[in-house]
Parts: C-alpha cells; structure tokens; sequence
C-alpha cells in the first residue's frame, strides 16, 4: 500500500472540505438568492436530487443549514442559515464581484446589489481592514504562524471533474465555481499565490498526482487564470481577482475550524505594514458591508417555475 502523501496545514483546505465543490457552492448560491426549500434548490441549481439531498445534508450536517418543519402533511422542511454559514456572506459577494468583471453572462441570472446605507447601487469589493486599500496579491507577504504543520492530502472522489459535473445547466453564475468547487483547481492557484511558480514546486505543495496537476495547469492556462512563462506559471489579472476569494475562505476557515496554536498563515499588507485583514466596502460610499444592509434586484430572474420564495430574507 502506498504511504500516504501529506501538505502544509492549510484553512483553505478546511474550508473546502465543506464548501468547496461545485454542487455545494451552486446550493449556497441559491441560498443567499432568496431559496429556502428543496424543490426550488433543486430546480435552481439542476442538480440531481439525489445530489441535492446529498449536499444539503453536509451542509446540516456542519452546522451551516438547520432544517424548520413548515409542513406536517406531509413532512416538508426549509433550510435556515446559521451564524457559520452566514459568516460566508463575503465569499459570496467576492465571488459576485468576479463573475460581474470576468464572467460570461449570456442565459444566466441579472442582479444588482443596493447598498441600503447609502442607497445607491454597489459593487462590493475588498480592501485591507488597516489602510482601506484594495487588495493586490502583490501587495501581501506571507510567513507560517504557529499553526502550522502538515495534514494527509485526502482528495475525495467527488472532487473530481466529471461530466455529469461540468454540463450542469442552470441559470446561475458559475464559472468561477467551476475553479473554486474544483479543489485541485484552488489549491494549484492557493500554492502560485504563495511564490510556488514552478512545477515540481506545485506538485510538492499540493501533493497531486502528476496527471492531474498537468490536466489542471493547461485548463487554468486555457481558461486565463494561469499563464507559461518558460518553466514558470504566472497568475493573469483574471487569475489574480481570485485572491479576495481564497482571502475570505481562509478567514472562515481560521474562525471556525481554527488550530488551538494559532492560523497556520499569517498575511501582512505590504502597502501599510498591517497583518492583513480584508473587509467588503461599498463601490459608492466606501463603507463596510454587511449582509444586513445589501438588497438584490433581478434584472433576469432565474428560470425556475416558483420563484416565489426567492425574495423571501
């Protein structure tokens, strides 16, 4: 039996464990539209249902959903956020942000976002808690913290990119989940942020079969995340807009599946000389935003045949 392959500590990697495929991030999707109950998930997303239960029952099953009886006749339950998984709130607004500048928006869903503190319509970004900079990758210096160490890297099946998985047709934004529900995906793009270039170097980091890390590296360079440069890889502009995404998972990640010792990664902002701390502010007044003070309106409502609970807060 094959000794097992181990990478460097990571809350990234916690984070994914629960979030970080493709069917699960669409649900979650789903969920900060408005839907609460398992037909207009289901309808939504055009998951199978099998899958959707599958899903929905992890995300119970880590405390992000709690399940309401809102019918006796027969039993019918809706899906309620927790404290855990409202905490990914910028996540999904970072990943919106990315899908407006970057992804390709023909048959999918149109909303706009009103930041109700100042009413006007916003574009939610991050910036660095400190200076109120926007964040640049470039920007940011990494060092290990104390809770550091090194973990088995345990690549589940249903990670892999499969058929079934890519020709998913629904109305929402996912081209982005497409890279970030793959986790082979994030985690080559998680070791290139770090100043991992190279490709032994990647492979090391990340533990990958050397098939898969190939497969991998051209479709992240097909796709314009990545770019060859002789034997070096390089994050695009389109690639670098990611960073705000693996920013935030890792925060959830430090919060709840934190090692008592301490984050395994500590950031520091270049740009002011701060440990790193990213907020989301309004493209308008500047200010931070919350879930509590951010509305949406469909320009294109998604194709769905109830979309009667999707406004439902």
């Amino acid at each position: 039996m094959a000794s097992p392959k181990y990478i460097r500590t990571c809350s990234i990697w916690r984070a994914l464990e629960i979030v970080g495929d493709k069917p699960s991030l669409l649900l979650l999707e789903s969920y900060w539209l408005g839907t609460r109950r398992f037909s207009v998930f289901q309808k939504q997303t055009g998951l199978l249902k099998t899958v959707v239960s599958d899903r929905l029952r992890k995300l119970v099953d880590a405390s992000c959903f709690e399940k309401a009886l809102y019918s006796e006749r027969p039993k019918r339950f809706e899906y309620r956020g927790t404290e855990k998984l409202h905490d990914l709130y910028p996540i999904a607004l970072s990943m919106l942000h990315w899908e407006q500048k970057w992804g390709v928006h023909d048959d999918k869903i149109q909303i706009s976002l009103v930041h109700e503190t100042c009413g006007n319509p916003t574009d939610p970004h991050a910036v660095c808690k400190n200076c109120n900079k926007e964040i640049d990758p470039r920007d940011v210096s990494w060092s290990e913290g104390l809770g550091v160490g090194l973990m088995p890297a345990e690549y589940s099946r249903r990670r892999r990119k499969s058929t079934s998985s890519n020709t998913i047709t629904t109305p929402l934004f996912d081209e982005i989940i497409d890279v970030i529900g793959d986790r082979w995906s994030t985690l080559i793009i998680r070791s290139v942020f770090t100043n991992l270039n190279n490709y032994q170097d990647i492979c090391d980091d990340t533990a990958m079969a050397t098939n898969i890390l190939a497969e991998r590296l051209a479709c992240l360079c097909k796709t314009g995340f990545l770019e060859k440069r002789d034997v070096t890889y390089r994050l695009t502009e389109k690639g670098r807009d990611v960073y705000p995404i693996l920013l935030t998972l890792m925060e959830w990640g430090d919060k709840w599946y934190a090692n008592p010792k301490g984050p395994p990664l500590l950031l520091n902002h270049t740009s002011c000389r701060h440990p790193l701390q990213s907020i989301l502010v309004c493209s308008h007044c500047k200010g931070a935003v919350t879930k509590d003070h951010i509305k949406f309106e469909f320009t294109t409502r998604p194709k769905v045949s109830d979309t009667s609970e999707l406004n439902e807060r």
